[in-house]
């Protein structure tokens, strides 16, 4: 009985990459926006930065979902 519900908060600490993962996108794209309006020339130099950063911070969120998966359905 303890163990399962071990299992269940473990999967809901992992499942705490999800929310920052989303802060991060939004962090990055946020920044990006604003420094877009500010020097709009300069946006394009910058779009490589924004989509490796959106890649890793999403990966980071999905290991985190992943791990949380493996907690929950592994034996």
């Amino acid at each position: 009985m303890e163990a399962e519900a071990a299992k269940y908060i473990g999967a809901g600490v992992a499942g705490l990459a999800l929310v920052g993962a989303g802060l991060g996108i939004g962090n990055i794209f946020s920044s990006y926006l604003s420094g877009a309006l500010r020097n709009p020339s300069a946006a394009d130099s910058q779009r490589t930065n924004l989509l490796l950063g959106f890649a890793l911070t999403e990966a980071t969120g999905l290991f985190g979902f992943v791990l949380a998966m493996i907690i929950l359905f592994a034996a």
